[in-house]
């Protein structure tokens, strides 16, 4: 039994040996994560209060997610997936046309409800796509999904009856009955239904890791052959574990229909698929909460970065190539691997070299970003002529001072760097070095 608190008392067994019932403590840790999630879903909106902040957090309740939603396919199966957007995208369009029906009186259904019209729609494209998809693994599953996701964005500009062609379809999210007064026309009502939402998927898919179904999902990932042999389908695994994925998404593109009121046919796209994948491989797929952080990520980078720069595509593949190179489990490994680094008390020795790799890295990317920004403006803003200003700095794109300071700046930020990281690396292994010894005079004792 899991029930913490209670106290054990023997049971009579047939052998006459006395058997008593394990108890699984408290843990309080975990309260203490998800109360503070909680938390911080109710706070958000009462710190941050502009228009845009809310729009914001509404978009980043919906791609935590989506990307969760992705992780259970990448992070938890390992099925890389091309086409998740497919099914978020679908839950999109069940959505609005299921508002449009409550809109026209024809469907009786609260407004809070559409999301789940959203990922039941989703789930079942899942049943019949998905049959279809799982039934290979590794390189051809991602192939598969491509096909599909192609297929179905084709689809969306064929039949503009359900799609709605290049316009979309349109909805108004203030319909159907107003229980307490709730419209969800104000952006904080719809915010908070999200969070609500955003909460309860979270958590849902958590659980989901935690289920037999969830375990052996991580069986087959790591090795099907064995998963097979101990007589287990790994494909009905990994098709049950699809339509579970699809669902949430659904759920996520039912709330992106509400938050937009319209939907068109580049929510279905490759370019979405794309942005899923990236998203949740920086904020790190074999862990949990990494999508979470991904989420945010993404809208940050769509809403606020692609306002900065138009060169916000390219600034977002070079940190994609970083954190390849360098840190390949993604943001929340370097959060685990300083944990680690703390929970042994050696984490305070490390923030001089911290302070050097990010004041180095910040020099370096002001002068890559100003290259970039010249070359920008080279090739699209030609008719204002050569001059530009980059961070409050005058440049002329084409004078040879502006280019000779920008890769000065570029390499002297790239050699103080390498520097850093290798005495970053030296400073690491001697840590590690003293944990593994600490681990081991521990297991010892």
């Amino acid at each position: 039994m899991d029930l913490p608190g209670a106290v054990p008392r023997p049971v009579p067994e047939a052998a006459g040996r006395q058997a008593y019932y394990s108890f699984r403590p408290l843990n309080v840790g975990r309260w203490v994560v998800w109360s503070g999630y909680a938390l911080l879903l109710l706070a958000a909106p009462f710190v941050f209060t502009s228009s845009l902040a809310l729009t914001m957090l509404s978009q980043m309740g919906v791609a935590i997610i989506v990307c969760l939603s992705y992780n259970m396919l990448l992070g938890q199966g390992g099925m890389l997936s091309f086409g998740h957007a497919v099914y978020s995208g679908m839950g999109s369009f069940l959505a609005i046309h299921t508002l449009n029906l409550v809109s026209k009186g024809q469907l009786p259904l609260p407004v809070s409800l559409i999301p789940i019209v959203g990922g039941i729609a989703s789930a079942l494209f899942a049943v019949l796509f998905g049959y279809v998809t799982t039934k290979k693994a590794a390189t051809p599953f991602a192939m598969i999904t491509l096909g599909i996701g192609e297929l179905v964005w084709a689809s969306s500009l064929m039949f503009p009856e359900f799609f709605g062609g290049e316009g979309g379809i349109s909805g108004n999210r203030v319909a159907g009955g107003h229980p307490f007064g709730i419209t969800f026309g104000p952006q904080i009502q719809l915010y908070f239904l999200i969070a609500v939402y955003t909460f309860v998927c979270t958590a849902g898919m958590f659980a989901f890791t935690r289920t037999p179904l969830g375990r052996m999902l991580n069986a087959v990932r790591d090795n099907p052959e064995r998963v097979e042999f101990v007589g287990y389908d790994t494909q009905k695994v990994r098709y049950i574990s699809f339509i579970i994925a699809a669902f949430f998404a659904g759920i996520g593109g039912g709330l992106a229909a509400l938050n937009f009121e319209i939907v068109t046919s580049e929510v279905v796209s490759g370019y979405r698929s794309g942005a899923y994948l990236l998203f949740t491989f920086l904020g790190g797929a074999t862990f949990f909460f990494g999508p979470i952080i991904g989420g945010v990520l993404m809208v940050l980078a769509f809403v606020l970065l692609s306002e900065f720069t138009k060169a916000w595509l390219l600034y977002l593949g070079l940190i994609f190539l970083f954190m390849v190179m360098y840190a390949p489990g993604g943001i929340a490994s370097l959060i685990m691997m300083n944990v680690r680094v703390a929970s042994f008390g050696r984490l305070k020795e490390l923030w001089v070299s911290y302070l050097a790799l990010a004041c180095t890295a910040v020099v370096t990317l002001l002068g890559a970003a100003t290259m970039i920004e010249m070359v920008y403006h080279l090739q699209l803003n030609a008719a204002l002529g050569p001059k530009l200003t980059f961070l409050g700095v005058g440049l002329n794109a084409r004078g040879a001072d502006s280019w000779f300071g920008a890769v000065f700046v570029m390499a002297t930020g790239i050699g103080l760097f390498e520097v850093s990281r290798r005495h970053f690396v030296r400073q690491w292994g001697e840590i590690h070095e003293f944990i593994a010894r600490e681990m081991k005079r521990r297991e010892a004792l």
